[in-house]
């Protein structure tokens, strides 16, 4: 426990002194553009000045740095207006906006926000104004926090998913082991009840008792090797998928509520499939205890398999409370589950055997509220 608290502070921590970063790395951005906005400002005045020296002048004026004031200025947008902000002169203009008039207006409009003008007196008690827009390089520094924070939010969203798959792969480890160790649990009183069952049939008890209780022993001993499969690859074999889905739906139905109407439709003709039987089996039981459930016991269940051209696909419909459509992917999510008494790792195992041991792919095919579901498997065949 106290591991894990310090953990969470550690986290919390690291969280807090990023968000601390971000905001120092912004604010030293936003000192740092004000400073150049100020220096462009400055640049602009001793340009005015300079132009204002260069129009007042006369025979006796030094205008040689005046002109090399003005002439340095290559890249900040200048409009000069009258003081009724009618366009005398313009500098560092676009030339395809300087030749259209409507668009040198519009863009003129649009300096006009970026800067207060300055005002340049004039010897006949006249005055301009001169705006000016942002330099190419503040306007690239304006987009600077904003491309800072993308690369913080791809940077943040690239540490999450490496949590996030850290943690998965923590927990299918845990699952794995559990598994294997269910598996090694189960394997002593199985051996054992396989030799009660030896002495049972030399006491000569009932042949149809002595089979019911070889098939429980034979489905433990599948359950016990579906564990053990788990966290391993499992060997795949060409198997005609209608005769083992078949075999598990039989078991099934002589095992649940008679109030449980049963249908199975399917192609006359074998389908093969690359499958691991025990581990297929699995996933029909649990979609098939699944449907159960949500029928509460009561109802029909109905099992179709159906083939393309390249692909054979199983749907398990039920008649039972329905699946609301923002629930279609959470269904699948480790410990998600609607009872009360549940791990919600039965359709989370079924998926992962699904579409990372045999290739194929499962979704909640269609689903109504108190009308019933369509869970839909899809396999390749061979």
């Amino acid at each position: 426990m106290q591991f894990s608290e310090k953990r969470n502070l550690t986290r919390w921590f690291i969280i807090l002194a990023s968000f601390f970063i971000v905001i120092l790395i912004l604010w030293n951005t936003y000192n740092f553009f004000q400073i150049f906005k100020n220096e462009e400002r400055a640049k602009m005045e001793f340009w005015a000045s300079a132009l204002t020296t260069i129009a007042n002048a006369n025979e006796n004026t030094d205008i040689e740095l005046p002109l090399q004031i003005i002439t340095k200025n290559t890249t900040i947008p200048i409009f000069i207006t009258d003081s009724k902000e009618n366009i005398i002169d313009f500098n560092n203009i676009d030339e395809e906006i300087s030749k259209d008039s409507i668009a040198l207006k519009k863009y003129f409009n649009s300096v006009k926000n970026d800067n207060q003008p300055i005002k340049m007196e004039r010897s006949n008690s006249k005055y301009q104004l001169v705006y000016y827009g942002d330099s190419p390089l503040l306007n690239k520094l304006k987009y600077y926090p904003v491309a800072l924070l993308l690369i913080i939010i791809l940077f943040g969203a690239v540490v999450y998913n490496f949590y996030r798959a850290t943690k998965m792969a923590t927990q299918n480890k845990l699952w794995a082991g559990m598994a294997k160790e269910t598996a090694h649990q189960i394997g002593t009183p199985l051996s054992s009840l396989i030799g009660w069952l030896e002495i049972l049939k030399l006491d000569n008890v009932e042949e149809s008792t002595i089979v019911e209780i070889e098939k429980d022993i034979t489905r433990l001993q599948t359950i016990t090797d579906r564990f053990s499969k788990i966290g391993s690859e499992p060997v795949l074999e060409k198997r005609d998928i209608i005769e083992d889905t078949k075999n598990t739906v039989d078991y099934l139905q002589t095992r649940v509520s008679q109030q449980v109407i049963f249908t199975f439709k399917a192609p006359e003709h074998p389908i093969f499939v690359a499958i691991n039987p025990a581990l297929h089996s699995w996933t029909i039981e649990n979609l098939v205890k699944n449907a159960i459930d949500a029928m509460k016991g009561k109802g029909s269940l109905a099992i179709a398999i159906s083939e393309l051209e390249d692909v054979v696909k199983i749907k398990i419909t039920d008649s039972g409370k329905g699946i609301p459509k923002n629930q279609f992917s959470k269904v699948f999510e480790p410990g998600f589950t609607t009872k009360k008494r549940g791990w919600g790792l039965g359709l989370s195992l079924t998926k992962r055997i699904v579409q990372e041991y045999h290739k194929g792919r499962i979704k909640v095919a269609h689903s109504e509220i108190g009308k019933g579901t369509t869970m839909q498997m899809s396999f390749k065949k061979v």
